[in-house]
């Protein structure tokens, strides 16, 4: 399965590399990219655990830029 999802108040292309390489590295996930200029979270992955995979997906977004808000 894969979805995009809009996010808020990414504050810096940096931000946005390390969230995409926590992402990617989450058990399932097949392909992730977080485009800072779109504020959009791609995300492709296993579609049995996707709905865990996003709350993951969340929770590292989270670590790198407490600020910032993945629009589920």
């Amino acid at each position: 399965m894969k979805k995009t999802f809009k996010m808020t108040d990414v504050d810096c292309a940096n931000c946005a590399r390390k969230m995409e390489e926590a992402i990617c590295r989450l058990e399932g996930v097949t392909f992730a990219t977080v485009n800072f200029l779109t504020q959009k979270l791609t995300i492709e992955g296993d579609d049995e655990r996707f709905d865990e995979i996003v709350k993951q997906a969340v929770k590292c977004c989270k670590r790198v830029d407490p600020d910032c808000e993945v629009l589920l």
